[in-house]
C-alpha cells in the first residue's frame, strides 16, 4: 500500500491575526523506495543481515521488542507512544523498506498474467510495516521533534524519494498496470475498482513510468535532491522561528499585554537564562498576534522586522538558496515529465485544472482587495494623526490600529469575547457538541492510552448506535519542537481491505497560560478548532474499500472545503449558546456582543484578502518559472518584490501572509503551486454553507447527507461530482465574493 498520509491545515482566510496551517514536510508522505537496482538490493541484504545479527546478539538493541515492527495491541492500533524511542525508527524503516521491496518484486515478477487482484489489490495491500512506521515518524517529526529525529529525517528524505522511484519507475510493474488499464472496460470492475486502477495508472505515468531509461535516472536524481531540499527548508523554518524570538528589556515596552501574558513572556525568558527580560516567540505567518495588543510603536516595529527577516538574514537557517534551488529543480522535473512549468504539472491534478484558471481567480481578487485595503489604511492613518502619533502606518501597526477602527466603528473590542471562549467549553461543548447534533457522535475522554506529551488528550468517538467509530487525539498547545500553525493527520487510516479504523489527530498552537490561569481563545482560534475538526471528521467518516482513497485523499484544492464548511457551526446559534459562556460566571455571551461580531464580519477584509492574494501570487510565480529561468539566492527577495509590483500588490502596509523564505506551504512541499486551494475551497465552502442554510442548517438529515455523499467517499469518486451530489449543482462564486466584501466583482 503506497502511504498517502497528509497533514491538513487551516490558513486564515477571514482574519489576518490567525496563523495556521503549517504542514510537515511530507505532503503527501512519500514512502522511501531506494532505487532497487541489483547492487542496491544486494546492499540491502547486507544491511538486513547486520540488523538481524544485531537483534540476535544484543537483547537491548533497537531491533529487540521494537514496538514499530508489529501492530500495536492497543485499541484501533493506537501507537504505543510510551514504548517508541528514537532508535526504533531507523531499523523500522529498514525492515519496512525490505518487506515492501519483497512484496513489490513478488507482484512485478508474478508469472501469472496480470489481474486486478494480483496487481492493483496486491499493491494496495503492500507496505503495511513501512506505512505504519512512516505515519508515526512523520507525525512525531512534526509535533514533537528532537535533534535525533531531525537528523534521521534528513537522512531518510532522499531514501524515501528513491524508494518511491523504485516502485513507480519499475518497467515490469508498470507493464502489468498498463495492461490492466488498457483492458479496463473488459474487467467487470465496480466503480471504485475502476477508479483505483485509473488512479494507479495516472500516478505511475505522472511519476515518470513512461520515460526513457536515461531520463528515469535524471528524474531519480532530481527527486532525491528535492526531498533533501524540502526537508532542509522545513527544518530551517522551524529553527528560525526559535532563533528569531524577540527579546524585550522592560515591562513598559509590553504595554497593552495582560498581566498573564507579561508573566508568560517573563517565564519564557527566565527559562532560557534571561531573568528580568521578556521573550516573544514568533509564529510562522508574517503577522504576529502580539501586534494587536502592544501599544508601543517601537516594540511592534521590532517584532515585525524580526518576522519579515526570517530565513533571509544570513546564518545557518537562511532559506534563500534553498528557495531558489527548489524552484529550479521543480521546473527541471516538470520539463522532464513533459510540462512547461511545475505549476502546469501540479494543477493538472486539481479541480481548478489549469494555470489559466488559477491566474484568472487571483487577477479577479487582487485589485479590488488592495483597493479595499488602502481604504482601510486611510481610516487607520486618520486615527494615528488624531492621536498625534507622528508616523505613517506601517505593517507593524496594522493589527493594532485595525482594532481601534473596529472599536470606533462598531464599539467592539475583540478581547471582549475571550472570557466566553474557554478551551474546554469550546472543545467539549462546541466542537464535539456540534458533531453530536449534526452526525449523532458522542465522545468520551480516556486517560489509559499513552501520549507523547503530557498535555495531549485522547477521546473515543462513538456512533449514534453506540459503536466506536474512531480515536481522536487533541494536541492543542504550542511547543518549541512543534511546527507552527494548525493541522490534522492520521496515525491510522480507515482501510477497507484490512479493516482498520481511524486514529486521527488535530494539532493547534495555543499559547499555554501560566499554571492556574484559564485557556481563553480568540475568535479566530475558536474557528480554527472547528476547522481542524472538519478535517478530522473527513478522516473519521472515511468508508472506502481501497486505502488509496481513504479519508482526505482528495485533490489538494478540494481538501480544505469540508473543513471550511465545518467552521459555520462555530457561530450557529444553538451551538454558540452551548459553549460561549463566561469562564467565571457561566453567563451566556450577551446578544448585544454577538450582534457586534456579526456586524464586523466583513471588517478588515481588504487586508485579509490582500495578504493572501500576495502570498498566492508569490507561490504561483515561483512555480510558473520555466526550467531555463534562473533566480539565484541573492535574487530571491527581488523576484518576490517584482511579482507584487507587477500585480499592483506592492502595498508595504500589507505584506504577504508568507514571504518566500518562510513559506512552508509552498517550499515545504505540501501546497507548492497550490496555496490558491484555500480560496478555491472557500468558493465551494460558501456555496455549500448557502445550501445548508437554505435547507434547515443544523439537522441530522443534513449531517447524514454530507457524510454519505461527501465525507465518507474520500477520493473514491471525482471531487466535483461529490460536490454536485451534495449541493445539487455547480459552485457559485457570488457567496464567496459577498463574504469577502467583494460583492461587486465579476
Amino acid at each position: 500500500m503506497l502511504l498517502n498520509t497528509i497533514a491538513l491545515h487551516r490558513d486564515n482566510l477571514a482574519k489576518p491575526q490567525q496563523a495556521h496551517l503549517l504542514l510537515p514536510n511530507n505532503y503527501p508522505m512519500q514512502i522511501p523506495f531506494p532505487r532497487w537496482t541489483a547492487p542496491l538490493a544486494s546492499l540491502l541484504v547486507i544491511t538486513l543481515t547486520l540488523l538481524t545479527g544485531l537483534r540476535a546478539a544484543d537483547p537491548a538493541s533497537p531491533m529487540t521488542d521494537n514496538p514499530l515492527l508489529t501492530e500495536s495491541p492497543l485499541p484501533f492500533q493506537y501507537p504505543q507512544f510510551d514504548k517508541i524511542k528514537n532508535e526504533h525508527f531507523a531499523p523500522g524503516f529498514a525492515l519496512g523498506m525490505a518487506d515492501h521491496l519483497k512484496e513489490i518484486e513478488s507482484i512485478a515478477n508474478n508469472s501469472s498474467a496480470p489481474t486486478f487482484e494480483n496487481t492493483i489489490v496486491a499493491l494496495e495491500r503492500a507496505g503495511e510495516l513501512l506505512s505504519r512506521v512512516s505515519a508515526i515518524f512523520g507525525n512525531l517529526a512534526s509535533c514533537n521533534t528532537n535533534p535525533e529525529l531531525q537528523k534521521l529525517q534528513r537522512a531518510l528524505s532522499p531514501q524515501l524519494a528513491a524508494h518511491s522511484d523504485a516502485i513507480r519507475l519499475n518497467p515490469i510493474l508498470f507493464a502489468r498496470i498498463e495492461a490492466l488499464y488498457t483492458a479496463r472496460e473488459t474487467l467487470g470492475l465496480d466503480a471504485e475498482s475502476q477508479r483505483v486502477l485509473w488512479r494507479y495508472y495516472k500516478d505511475f505515468v505522472r511519476a515518470g513510468a513512461k520515460l526513457a531509461p536515461a531520463d528515469k535516472e535524471k528524474l531519480k536524481a532530481l527527486n532525491s535532491q528535492l526531498a533533501t531540499l524540502q526537508t532542509n527548508f522545513t527544518q530551517n523554518t522551524l529553527k528560525e522561528v526559535a532563533a528569531s524570538a524577540v527579546w524585550i528589556d522592560t515591562r513598559e515596552e509590553l504595554s497593552g499585554f495582560s498581566e498573564a501574558e507579561i508573566t508568560a513572556a517573563a517565564a519564557a525568558a527566565k527559562a532560557e537564562g534571561h531573568a528580568g527580560k521578556y521573550k516573544i516567540r514568533l509564529q510562522n505567518t508574517t503577522g504576529q498576534p502580539p501586534l494587536t495588543q502592544l501599544t508601543n510603536h517601537s516594540t511592534r516595529a521590532k517584532i515585525m522586522a524580526a518576522s519579515l527577516a526570517r530565513g533571509s538574514r544570513g546564518g545557518e537557517f537562511d532559506n534563500r538558496a534553498i528557495v531558489a534551488a527548489l524552484a529550479q529543480k521543480r521546473a527541471e522535473r516538470a520539463r522532464l515529465l513533459g510540462y512547461p512549468t511545475y505549476a502546469a504539472f501540479s494543477l493538472e491534478e486539481q479541480t481548478a485544472g489549469s494555470v489559466d484558471v488559477v491566474n484568472k481567480l487571483l487577477a479577479q481578487l487582487g485589485p479590488p482587495a488592495v483597493a479595499n485595503a488602502r481604504r482601510e489604511a486611510a481610516d487607520m492613518q486618520a486615527i494615528i494623526d488624531h492621536e498625534k502619533g507622528g508616523f505613517r502606518l506601517e505593517a507593524a501597526d496594522w493589527q493594532h490600529y485595525a482594532e481601534k477602527v473596529r472599536q470606533t466603528k462598531y464599539d467592539f473590542d475583540e478581547s471582549q469575547l475571550k472570557p466566553y471562549f474557554e478551551l474546554n467549553h469550546v472543545l467539549l461543548d462546541g466542537v464535539f457538541f456540534a458533531a453530536g447534533q449534526l452526525y449523532g457522535l458522542t465522545f468520551k475522554e480516556r486517560h489509559d492510552l499513552p501520549v507523547y506529551e503530557p498535555t495531549v488528550r485522547v477521546f473515543d468517538v462513538f456512533e449514534a448506535d453506540g459503536t466506536q467509530l474512531a480515536i481522536f487525539i487533541a494536541d492543542l498547545y504550542a511547543r518549541s519542537n512543534k511546527n507552527g500553525g494548525a493541522w490534522m493527520n492520521a496515525y491510522v487510516s480507515q482501510n477497507g481491505l484490512r479493516g482498520t479504523r481511524p486514529v486521527i489527530a488535530n494539532h493547534l498552537n495555543l499559547t499555554q497560560p501560566p499554571a492556574g490561569e484559564p485557556m481563553l481563545l480568540t475568535h479566530d482560534e475558536v474557528r480554527t478548532a472547528f476547522h481542524e475538526f472538519g478535517h478530522a471528521l473527513h478522516g473519521m467518516f472515511s468508508h472506502v474499500k481501497y486505502p488509496r482513497f481513504a479519508g482526505t485523499s482528495v485533490p489538494r484544492d478540494f481538501v480544505e472545503f469540508p473543513s471550511q464548511v465545518n467552521e459555520m457551526w462555530a457561530a450557529w446559534p444553538t451551538i454558540l449558546s452551548n459553549y460561549a459562556k463566561h469562564y467565571q460566571t457561566g453567563a451566556p455571551i450577551p446578544a448585544a456582543l454577538l450582534a457586534k461580531v456579526e456586524a464586523t464580519n466583513k471588517f478588515n477584509q481588504g487586508f485579509a484578502t490582500t495578504e493572501l492574494v500576495a502570498a498566492n501570487l508569490i507561490d504561483q510565480a515561483w512555480h510558473q518559472l520555466s526550467a531555463t529561468d534562473k533566480i539565484d539566492a541573492d535574487g530571491v527577495l527581488a523576484f518576490e518584490r517584482t511579482v507584487l509590483e507587477k500585480a499592483g500588490l506592492d502595498f508595504a502596509s500589507v505584506p504577504p501572509r508568507y514571504r518566500s523564505t518562510y513559506f512552508s506551504h509552498s517550499f515545504g512541499g505540501g501546497y507548492s503551486a497550490g496555496y490558491y486551494s484555500y480560496f478555491w475551497s472557500e468558493v465551494l465552502d460558501a456555496s455549500s454553507v448557502a445550501w445548508l442554510k437554505s435547507h434547515g442548517g443544523l439537522t441530522r438529515a443534513n449531517g447524514d447527507r454530507l457524510r454519505q455523499k461527501l465525507l465518507s467517499r474520500g477520493g473514491s469518486e471525482d471531487a466535483m461530482k461529490l460536490f454536485r451530489d451534495f449541493t445539487g449543482g455547480d459552485p457559485d462564486i457570488a457567496p464567496f465574493l459577498e463574504r469577502r466584501g467583494l460583492g461587486g466583482v465579476k
